[in-house]
């Protein structure tokens, strides 16, 4: 079913010019009178993100003109039309110019009307869009759905979403698409060799767990995700100041992009054997937490000394992975709210991604672009690894003051082994503040690009 704010028919609908400065004289010429100088006394010249509603001689809606970009390709954001939503008033409309990417347009459409209700109710304006010819609206439909529930998580704070509410919302995509759920909770993870993830989370009043369920036909290409789900980050004995732990319900933005990465791939059916592990945890302070100095085992039998309890992100990612190494999968994409350092290095819209996979590297850096969901790789750069010497163990889990975004992905790359492939993605999970089809709060990065990479290989 297409989603609530697409129209299959155009009856009743209102046209939308998408123009520029330079076609908008063009477009303006074609339009009634009366539309070109209302236009004219609005002062509309077809510039970058604004909008004249255009009355008819009756003083009704008659259509709107929108500014796309200028005409230089650099500067142009293919989600600019997520911002229509959120300024028209309620009715159907239809794009009468073609958008330049109509698809990525369509997804702006839907992903700028999203917002956050589960605590403050808003009104909601029924703003729907006539689907353009070519664009699969069941396609679409599918991908913002799941960048709906996955910002929904990532923006529900942690007294709602602990430890057990990440492993529920699991649990209800795995069922949702068949697959085989289970749970490793508590000292279990002691049991069956998840040192790391028990040591980070067992501080906590909810048990840390290792959420695992896997899909798809046993023989086909072997796809493994794996997100960081640390509900809360209170940075551990190595405590956050306060100002750093505002945000920190995103701390398992890595899980919810895993999460909504795995619901696009099952819903298209995509020709993969898919598996998902998710180590889910509190990073508490209590009398039992893990401290400075312990040297912990992991899963792979590498031992870490712990330089600090805030690089406890790394901790329970590497014990997922070596699970996730151990059947030799095809590929294995981690995604992670790991460091500030990404942030330092890039900012907050283009998280970077490393692996030693060059054609796979290209591939991903193409398609981020293709599909607006960019994404800039960094090195591994394998000087940095004498960073994490440990005198009295394997290694540390912390490196040096600089290069901290890479001395992370080092870290990890420790732990695989054995995958044909491997990708780490340090992502922010968050918009500081509004963009077209990007309203602040929670954010998927990197599950779309991801999707449309994957599809490409293993279309059904």
């Amino acid at each position: 079913m297409p989603h609530s704010l697409l129209a299959t028919s155009a009856d009743s609908s209102r046209p939308i010019w998408l123009v520029t400065e330079s076609t908008w004289n063009g477009i303006r010429a074609q339009l009634p009178k009366t539309a070109q100088g209302f236009a004219k006394a609005q002062g509309f010249e077809g510039k970058t993100g604004s909008h004249c509603l255009l009355p008819d001689p009756d003083g009704n809606l008659l259509g709107v003109v929108f500014g796309l970009a200028n005409d230089d390709a650099r500067h142009r954001d293919p989600f600019i039309v997520g911002k229509l939503p959120t300024i028209l008033p309620e009715g159907v409309y239809r794009f009468e110019t073609a958008a330049p990417d109509a698809m990525l347009a369509t997804l702006a459409w839907i992903l700028g009307s999203y917002s956050f209700t589960r605590y403050r109710k808003r009104a909601e304006k029924a703003v729907r869009l006539v689907v353009p010819d070519g664009v699969d609206a069941d396609e679409v439909t599918r991908i913002a759905d799941a960048v709906f529930r996955s910002r929904d998580l990532v923006n529900t704070p942690t007294n709602d979403l602990g430890p057990d509410g990440i492993e529920a919302a699991a649990r209800r995509i795995a069922e949702a698409h068949g697959a085989q759920f289970t749970c490793i909770v508590g000292d279990d993870l002691l049991k069956q060799n998840f040192p790391m993830i028990h040591a980070v989370g067992r501080a906590s009043d909810i048990a840390p767990r290792l959420i695992d369920f896997t899909w798809g036909d046993a023989n086909a290409p072997r796809v493994t995700l794996v997100g960081k789900g640390v509900a809360f980050d209170t940075g551990g004995l190595d405590i956050k100041p306060a100002s750093s732990m505002l945000l920190m319900r995103k701390d398992m933005g890595g899980a919810a992009t895993t999460l909504a990465l795995a619901d696009m791939i099952m819903g298209a059916k995509l020709k993969v054997r898919l598996r998902v592990l998710i180590p889910a945890v509190e990073n508490a302070i209590s009398s039992n937490a893990f401290r400075p100095g312990d040297i912990l085992n992991s899963r792979k039998g590498i031992t870490v000394e712990i330089g600090n309890t805030d690089a406890e992100g790394r901790l329970i990612l590497a014990d997922a992975l070596a699970l996730a190494d151990e059947e030799k999968p095809d590929l294995i994409v981690d995604f992670a709210t790991l460091t500030g350092a990404a942030r330092v290095a890039l900012g907050p819209e283009l998280p970077p991604f490393y692996t030693d996979d060059e054609e796979l590297a290209a591939e991903i850096a193409r398609t981020g672009m293709a599909v607006n969901d960019p994404v800039w790789r960094l090195p591994l750069w394998a000087p940095y690894q004498s960073q994490l010497d440990s005198k009295y163990a394997d290694m540390n889990n912390t490196g040096g003051p600089m290069a901290g975004s890479v001395t992370a992905a080092l870290f990890l790359r420790r732990f695989v082994s054995e995958a044909k492939a491997h990708v780490h993605f340090d992502i922010f999970a968050w918009n500081p503040s509004t963009r077209p089809a990007r309203p602040e709060g929670g954010e998927v990065q990197a599950a779309r690009l991801m999707y449309a990479l994957l599809k490409k290989r293993y279309a059904p």
